[in-house]
């Protein structure tokens, strides 16, 4: 189905150690990619409440989404999609992660961001660009 608009989607680059979080998403868009946690913004939601929510959802911690890393602009003309979504950056979550929604993610991991799993999501490539840029 074609999108009449973009969609707003929001994403947040988990760090420990320099090191981010990403998991393999099992459903579309991108099933099999290595991706941030994230998900989309609600009517009348902040970007940044959203992904305070989707992020508890998921993983069961609590991030501040306050710093933004980057913004992706993630168009598929052939798949008749665009998603536009900030990426924010949180070194200082509280909680131990868990997939919490197992039915879209098979894995979760701590990566070095020099060597990622393989292949990345658009929101994740631009977020590993981001913090290269910011070293």
């Amino acid at each position: 189905m074609i999108q009449s608009e973009p969609r707003a989607g929001c994403g947040v680059a988990m760090m420990r150690g320099g090191k981010i979080l990403l998991m393999r998403r099992l459903t579309a868009p991108e099933a099999g990619h290595w991706g941030i946690a994230g998900g989309k913004i609600d009517l009348f939601e902040t970007a940044a409440q959203a992904a305070r929510r989707e992020i508890a959802e998921e993983l069961g911690v609590r991030v501040s989404a306050e710093r933004l890393l980057c913004f992706v602009d993630q168009i598929d003309r052939a798949a008749g999609t665009h998603w536009v979504s900030p990426v924010f950056i949180d070194e200082d979550f509280t909680g131990e992660a868990v997939n919490l929604e197992p039915h879209k993610h098979a894995d979760l991991g701590w990566y070095d961001p020099a060597n990622p799993p393989r292949p990345l999501t658009v929101a994740a490539a631009a977020a590993i660009d981001a913090l290269a840029k910011r070293l």
